[in-house]
């Protein structure tokens, strides 16, 4: 295998200056737990660390593409997407991407006084299921949040901000069921998906049906959670964002009314002009005609 040390096409990589780091190792907040290297290596064809002694540090790898792989204990092990592995500050070590399929990786080198506190899910491999809880993209910005913060400067606020959130990445890999349960309870969270459902299709004629299959509901299910949340039907939910879509028409543009219609999904404009009566008390020539703001 070509051992390569950097050069990944779109790769990123912060590691913190050794002062920065002395500041790290005393702040009052920061000493518990924090970063000193942190990256992302996308398709990292022969990238490959050894290290005879060990790192000083604990280190995670998050594989999210491709594969890999690593040796420490006198054993090798193999490393696919959705898993990780973080390997114990002190623990001799190899580590690869695989030479006919390489792995895409978010990795951070971490320490501090609490650092250990995870200990006994170091230096094991761990896999993340496809569930539809998964919350893969919450995860991912989790490590954004940080990195963008660091990226920006070490002003005391940024460092302080970056291990806090530190806490909560770490977490979201070793409580994986408790990061995940916020998408199961939340109807909320199933309101807003279908409202932004809604908004994006607010040119269709949507059925019940469409809107609940969306957020993996069944109709009936769905048509009673967005009720007693809303105090108004899916449909007429919808029918209330297509109005507000045809006043800013109305407001803002020259289009005709058999146009706005038309833009909204309306059968024509008639059938417009009885929705609109309904919801605005007046019709939609009354409503451009009257004096607003």
């Amino acid at each position: 295998m070509e051992k390569k040390q950097d050069g990944f096409a779109n790769q990123k990589a912060i590691v913190i200056p050794l002062d920065i780091k002395n500041i790290l190792a005393n702040d009052e907040i920061t000493r518990m737990l924090y970063i000193t290297d942190i990256g992302y290596y996308p398709h990292a064809e022969g990238h490959y660390r050894t290290r005879k002694h060990g790192s000083h540090q604990n280190i995670l790898i998050y594989c999210t593409e491709g594969e890999g792989w690593y040796y420490i204990n006198d054993q090798r092990f193999k490393v696919k997407k959705n898993q990780f592995f973080i390997i114990s500050a002190g623990t001799p070590h190899i580590y690869a991407a695989s030479e006919e399929n390489p792995w895409s990786i978010y990795w951070i080198h971490f320490t501090g006084e609490k650092a250990n506190v995870f200990e006994n899910f170091y230096n094991k491999t761990h896999t993340i299921d496809e569930a539809s809880d998964a919350r893969f993209e919450a995860r991912i910005q989790l490590f954004e949040e940080i990195y963008q913060n660091l990226e920006m400067g070490y002003n005391i606020e940024n460092l302080h901000y970056t291990t806090l959130v530190l806490w909560h990445f770490l977490g979201s890999f070793r409580y994986i069921p408790q990061f995940r349960i916020i998408n199961k309870s939340s109807a909320v969270n199933i309101i807003n998906d279908a409202i932004i459902f809604m908004k994006k299709n607010i040119g269709k004629k949507l059925t019940l049906e469409e809107i609940a299959h969306h957020v993996n509901y069944s109709p009936s299910h769905f048509g009673l959670v967005f009720s007693q949340k809303t105090s108004f039907t899916p449909l007429n939910y919808f029918n209330q964002l297509k109005i507000q879509a045809a006043c800013r028409y109305l407001d803002f543009s020259d289009l005709k009314m058999k146009e706005i219609a038309h833009e909204l999904g309306f059968y024509d404009q008639y059938h417009f002009s009885k929705v609109f009566t309904k919801h605005m008390n007046m019709t939609p020539s009354e409503y451009k005609a009257k004096n607003k703001g």
